[in-house]
C-alpha cells in the first residue's frame, strides 16, 4: 500500500490518541507504526522506480550483492545470508533473475553440493540503469538532508546492534563523509 491516503489527519497519530485513552502513551507504538508505514511507501515507490527493467527492490538488492563480488558470483546460502532473507526467498529471486537473463546459475567447485549465482552481462547493465534511477530519486528519501539520512542509519544502527546484528562500538555508528 503505497499510495498516498490524503486523509485531513494523521491516522498514526490518531491510532496513538486512541492506544493511549485504553492502554496509555506509547511512543514505542507510534515509533513502530511509522516506520512500518514508511516501509510501505518506501517499498512502492523503489518497486515502481525499478519496474522498467521487471525488478523489485528485493531481486535489485540480490543483483547488487552480485556486482559488489569480486568475482561476479556469490554462493545462493551467502546471498540470503548477506540480505537477511530465508533461503526459499533467494530461490525464489535467483529463478525470477535467471529467466530474465540477468542471472545464471553455476556449479560451486569450492562445494560439490552447493550453487553459485554468477550475474550476466546483462545484469551488470541493469544494475547500472537501475542505480542511476534510484540515486536521482535519493531511494525515496529525498525528503531528507543527509545530515538527517546518517540520523536515521545512526538511528537503526543501534536497533541492529541491540538485537545481534553485529557487534556495536564507536566504528559502528557512521560519521557522515564530506561531498
Amino acid at each position: 500500500m503505497g499510495n498516498p491516503l490524503n486523509l485531513p489527519f494523521d491516522p498514526i497519530e490518531r491510532a496513538h490518541e486512541n492506544w493511549t485513552r485504553r492502554w496509555g502513551a506509547s511512543p514505542a507504538m507510534a515509533a513502530v507504526t511509522s516506520i512500518m508505514r514508511a516501509q510501505q511507501i518506501l517499498i512502492g515507490q523503489l518497486d515502481n522506480a525499478l519496474k522498467p527493467y521487471e525488478l523489485t527492490f528485493a531481486r535489485y538488492e540480490a543483483l547488487v550483492l552480485l556486482t559488489f563480488s569480486a568475482t561476479g558470483q556469490v554462493p545462493l546460502g551467502k546471498i540470503g545470508e548477506r540480505l537477511m532473507v530465508h533461503p526459499t526467498s533467494v530461490t525464489n529471486t535467483i529463478d525470477r533473475l535467471e529467466r530474465q537473463g540477468l542471472v545464471r546459475r553455476r556449479p560451486n567447485p569450492n562445494d560439490g553440493r552447493g550453487t553459485l549465482a554468477e550475474i550476466t552481462d546483462s545484469g551488470r547493465e541493469v544494475v547500472e540503469h537501475a542505480t542511476r534511477d534510484l540515486l536521482a530519486m535519493e531511494f525515496g528519501l529525498d525528503c531528507y538532508d543527509d545530515d538527517e539520512l546518517w540520523q536515521i542509519h545512526t538511528l537503526f544502527a543501534k536497533l541492529r546492534v541491540n538485537f545481534g546484528d553485529f557487534p556495536g562500538g564507536p566504528d559502528t555508528m557512521r560519521e557522515p563523509t564530506e561531498k
